[in-house]
């Protein structure tokens, strides 16, 4: 039941990404899976590396996927955008040369 709850935490957060220009590395697809898979490992790496059952599930366990998701989001757009930008560099130095 943690796992659900630290996807669908996960999922909300990543709604908010249409406010951020879209350097996603994969576009929105990309940052969609990751924003999943941050979710999940952050949750399960800020509950001591378990998994709470269905009675442990509480409001504090679905505010664990926030870190996670917001850490695999940001670093998933500052690799988009740097890898955009090294494209944009050789795109324009093939045009000089």
């Amino acid at each position: 039941m943690a796992a659900l709850t630290w996807v669908l935490i996960a999922l909300a957060i990543w709604h908010f990404t249409i406010f951020v220009p879209d350097r996603f590395w994969g576009g929105i697809v990309g940052g969609f899976v990751f924003s999943m898979i941050g979710g999940v490992l952050g949750g399960w790496l800020l509950s001591g590396l378990s998994m709470p059952s269905r009675a442990d599930t509480d409001v504090v366990t679905v505010l664990l996927g926030i870190p996670g998701t917001l850490v695999a989001l940001t670093a998933l757009w500052f690799y988009g955008a740097r890898k955009e930008a090294q494209e944009e560099a050789a795109a324009a130095a093939a045009g000089r040369a």
